[in-house]
């Protein structure tokens, strides 16, 4: 072989290994976007809370001429929630699902997050990985939103600035949050899980499983934008817990709290995730200036590619959009343009009915 043939050689191998290197980069690129679940190119996903009754849902889809693609549940730690599944399935939105430990009734403390992140949660968590798992239902879990808010249990500091006891301390609420990210996510045997919850800087798996599926979610992570009370410690930096054990950033947003310094702070603070509006909405007095400023951000900030409208509870709710005529104008006229889709790929569906149509006795 001559010496210019070698090198032609040489340079053909070197420009396959670098097209070789830059389509595994592009394909990991297209898992960690399929790993998020998130939206098709510009489109951004657009949702409403769940208030328990489907024809809120219908009401509220039929008040703005469109169908939310995301509908977000709001469940307490432990809780099964079929009821919920079927709202989910006959709406056909993809599902977000944000749990607290507060129990619904009494509002008391179930688990702490000390609790959580030493493994004492871990049979609760490992069914929810299953059960998306098993339905194979794409789904965003939001764990302990807003920890950073003095009302919610699971918070650091109370309402008067000062912190709480050790159970509640930043550091275990990130490393409950790890925990939950990896148990949630699942996909490997049990010596793989106990190796990430090794590196996640907690405990094996305190169950009997001998692995866990890859259930086909995403996890948000989220604060207020500035904490609740604003001390310092208090900021959302504090609460993060890792590039590694975030699929999403999010920050809840209303009219009547409009922090938009500490908005935009979170945004670029986290740039290197996709950004989500968990909680949005009008709730003290039509405001169709705030609303208008909102969705002006939204546009202007392309990593925002989800926003989910709170309405609360009942019709006379001061969250309830269909009270406030010109701010439902506004987000009417936001929502129909074609980067807002109508549904999420592969959401819920109804099982078919069984044979005959009537369902066998357990």
């Amino acid at each position: 072989m001559s010496a210019a043939a070698g090198r032609a050689r040489g340079f053909r191998q070197s420009l396959l290994v670098a097209l070789a290197a830059v389509l595994i980069g592009l394909g990991g690129a297209a898992s960690a976007e399929a790993g998020a679940l998130l939206p098709r190119g510009k489109k951004i996903f657009f949702g409403v809370s769940d208030t328990g009754d489907s024809a809120d849902f219908g009401q509220f889809s039929t008040a703005l001429r469109k169908h939310p693609a995301l509908i977000e549940t709001f469940r307490a730690w432990g809780s099964d929630f079929p009821e919920s599944i079927e709202r989910w399935q006959e709406a056909r939105a993809r599902p977000v699902l944000h749990f607290t430990t507060a129990d619904n009734n009494d509002g008391h403390e179930l688990i702490s997050p000390r609790a959580i992140a030493q493994g004492y949660g871990d049979e609760y968590l490992i069914r929810l990985n299953r059960l998306f798992w098993e339905k194979q239902m794409p789904a965003y879990i939001r764990p302990l939103g807003e920890p950073n808010r003095c009302l919610n249990v699971y918070a650091t500091y109370d309402c008067e600035g000062n912190p709480r006891d050790a159970a509640h301390k930043t550091r275990w609420y990130k490393l409950a949050f790890r925990r939950m990210y990896v148990i949630l996510h699942g996909g490997g045997k049990r010596r793989q899980i106990d190796r990430r919850l090794a590196e996640a800087g907690v405990v094996p798996l305190r169950s009997e499983v001998a692995g866990l599926p890859r259930a086909p979610i995403a996890v948000i992570w989220s604060t207020l934008p500035a904490g609740s009370p604003t001390v310092p410690r208090n900021r959302p930096r504090h609460f993060y817990p890792g590039d590694d054990y975030v699929d999403w950033v999010g920050t809840d947003f209303y009219s009547d709290n409009q922090d938009w310094k500490s908005l935009a702070g979170m945004y670029r603070r986290f740039s290197n995730k996709p950004f989500s509006l968990p909680e949005f909405g009008v709730s003290s007095g039509d405001d169709p200036a705030f609303m208008r400023k909102l969705l002006t951000w939204v546009d202007r900030h392309r990593r925002c590619k989800m926003l989910i409208y709170y309405q609360d509870f009942g019709s006379s709710s001061s969250y309830r959009i269909q009270n406030y005529p010109s701010s439902l104008a506004v987000l009417d006229n936001w929502l129909h343009h074609p980067r807002v889709p109508h549904f999420a790929p592969n959401f819920p569906v109804a099982p078919p009915p069984p044979p005959g149509g009537i369902a066998p006795k357990a």
